[in-house]
């Protein structure tokens, strides 16, 4: 969440720092600013909500500037107002923060009482009021920051800019992403490689804890004990083209219509087709003495872990719990020593999976980590990386990233299976070539958009929504009605079609559509069991399955949907496409914010 831009420029930088912050608005966020130096005086411009609002705001009053700071908030403490907006200037010191500052009411407190006067209700202005005072007790900048910094407990990225030096920004890090950009005559910081893509090429990722002083012609780096450090520099090789729509309406429908290519280039890194092998990327990965899995996740990675954990116990033969992330540490797990603890994120810094990760590993765990962002936090703290690529996701609600960790976990099943000897040369074979089929597959329900968009008016009008499944199936459901909440704003929930007897079926009525996932297979008779009690107290069922299941079930269901047939190995990854297409068409046609949907923050780095 949030967003970090910062250029020491030889031009006016106001309209770059704005185009940064465009290429981060795929995070989520509700107010933004722009701050620069012009002649030893900061000039500052904020807004509430969307950058456009931002964009005529600088507009109507240009900011002149060569060196400036600039950032997208994502409201925690206080409202997303003008005042509580990033830039803040405090003194001598102009700041932007990512993150949260977990003690900041003690020392606002401490700071208050010195009769120092606070602008905004965040915790951000606190590091302000902080380095303004070092820096008026006759510090430099870097020894004020090197003050300021260990009094700092929370989650943070953090970019300064001072008054008294137009040559210099200083960022620091701890828990939160932050990297600073080379260019030529120019430097950068920001919150990612594709925050800097339209500028440079050349990074380099600061490590936790670290925190640089960056000049036009030097960046010095150091360690959270204030010592030297040499980070590498190296290729992003993020583009800034990946930030555009190309034809579609939406981000979010792009990157569904994405997901045959990216699943596929993903198993490329996994599957070996003519050895009939699946591969991880560390092969000689020790296993040994792995009896039970810890699964940890959030969100959308929440549910594509809960699909997981079915192929693992099915496979593997090895017994599977899975966790929210956000209370994994608070319900104190017993953890057996030598166990793998599997971390998947999108973005590798959700702030909850992160430190649910380094509790795993003070427990002896080993780690492997699934994400899509190779440079990040859990991917360099994991003993096993699994890396996605999927590719930059713009769309606050994930798609291609999902379906991409599916198709990694799944390899992960049958590599553990294998390593286990619960699965034969032949069997391996067999889930190789259903992985491999995946994409046409994906191919084949995706050409089944505009029967969806058909649909969607059915749903549109409703308040509620119910979505059923069984096995695998099951949190495909809840990944479908998360989908529908997030951009459509419709409260729905998913249910295991076997528990809707259990106090659900009290819901249903004729003005509850209740959207049914069953694919023909092992699990189909006891679903459409569960569907014909619905229907039989009158709500409306829109079953998505194959022709075969259409053709057993289908008649009297309100609608349905036909996907390719599959074998249940590929089904999630299959299925997920005609949920996510019809939670996106619906909320088209409610006119919500597709690809920013209100509240809701891309890469949550607050706990």
């Amino acid at each position: 969440m949030c967003g970090i831009v910062g250029i020491l420029g030889r031009d006016t930088v106001a309209g770059e720092l704005v185009d940064g912050l465009r290429r981060l608005e795929y995070r989520g966020y509700d107010s933004a600013g722009v701050c620069t130096l012009v002649d030893g005086q900061f000039q500052r411009r904020r807004a509430e909500g969307k950058l456009k609002n931002l964009t005529a705001r600088l507009a109507a009053e240009p900011l002149a500037g060569e060196v400036g700071i600039a950032h997208t908030r994502w409201a925690t403490h206080g409202a997303p107002t003008v005042d509580n907006a990033h830039p803040h200037i405090v003194g001598d010191v102009a700041v932007v923060h990512n993150g949260i500052i977990e003690n900041f009411k003690p020392l606002r407190e401490e700071l208050e009482a010195e009769g120092r006067i606070f602008l905004s209700e965040t915790d951000s202005e606190v590091v302000g009021h902080l380095v303004a005072r070092e820096l008026e007790a006759g510090r430099s900048p870097k020894e004020a920051v090197s003050a300021v910094l260990p009094r700092l407990h929370g989650a943070f990225a953090l970019a300064l800019l001072f008054r008294s030096d137009p040559d210099l920004l200083i960022g620091a890090r701890l828990g939160a992403p932050l990297t600073v950009g080379y260019g030529d005559g120019e430097n950068y910081l920001g919150s990612d490689a594709l925050a800097l893509a339209g500028l440079t090429q050349r990074i380099a990722y600061l490590e936790e804890g670290d925190w640089a002083m960056v000049r036009r012609g030097s960046v010095e780096i150091f360690d959270s004990g204030n010592r030297p450090v040499t980070r590498p520099v190296v290729t992003s090789g993020v583009s800034a083209a990946l930030t555009e729509r190309g034809n579609y309406r939406h981000y979010m429908l792009k990157e569904i219509f994405e997901q045959p290519l990216v699943v596929a280039q993903t198993l490329q890194s996994y599957l070996k087709p003519l050895q009939g092998q699946v591969a991880l990327p560390i092969p000689d990965f020790d296993f040994s003495g792995v009896s039970r899995v810890q699964i940890v996740a959030c969100g959308t990675s929440y549910y594509a872990g809960m699909v997981a954990s079915y192929w693992l116990e099915q496979f593997a033969r090895i017994p599977v719990e899975i966790d929210f992330a956000s209370e994994f540490r608070y319900r104190e797990p017993v953890l057996e020593t030598g166990g793998l603890a599997l971390f998947i994120s999108q973005s590798g810094e959700t702030a909850d999976t992160l430190a649910a990760l380094r509790h795993a590993r003070a427990e002896g765990q080993k780690i492997a980590a699934v994400v899509n962002v190779p440079t990040s936090s859990m991917a360099r703290e994991a003993d096993l990386l699994l890396p996605t690529h999927a590719g930059t996701e713009i769309g606050v609600a994930s798609t291609k990233a999902f379906t991409c960790q599916l198709a990694v976990l799944a390899a992960l099943a049958a590599n553990l299976a294998r390593v286990r000897g619960r699965l034969s040369a032949e069997a391996e074979r067999e889930i190789v070539t259903h992985l491999a089929e995946a994409p046409a597959a994906m191919n084949k329900a995706l050409e089944h958009d505009e029967a969806i968009s058909a649909i969607a008016p059915l749903v549109a009008k409703a308040r509620d929504v119910l979505y059923l499944g069984r096995g695998p199936d099951f949190p495909m459901a809840l990944e479908g009605a998360l989908k529908l909440k997030e951009i459509s704003y419709i409260h729905a929930e998913g249910y295991a079609a076997g528990e809707m007897k259990h106090g659900p079926i009290a819901l249903i009525d004729e003005h509850v559509p209740v959207i049914v996932l069953a694919p023909s297979g092992p699990y189909f008779e006891k679903t459409v069991s569960n569907m014909q009690e619905v229907r039989a107290r009158g709500g409306k069922v829109i079953l998505i399955s194959d022709a075969d299941g259409i053709a057993a079930a289908g008649e009297g269901c309100l609608a349905t949907l036909e996907m390719p047939k599959v074998h249940p190995l590929i089904a999630p990854l299959v299925y997920a496409i005609p949920v996510q297409l019809l939670a996106y068409h619906v909320a088209v046609l409610k006119g919500t914010d597709v690809d920013q949907p209100r509240n809701l923050a891309k890469s949550v780095t607050v706990e």
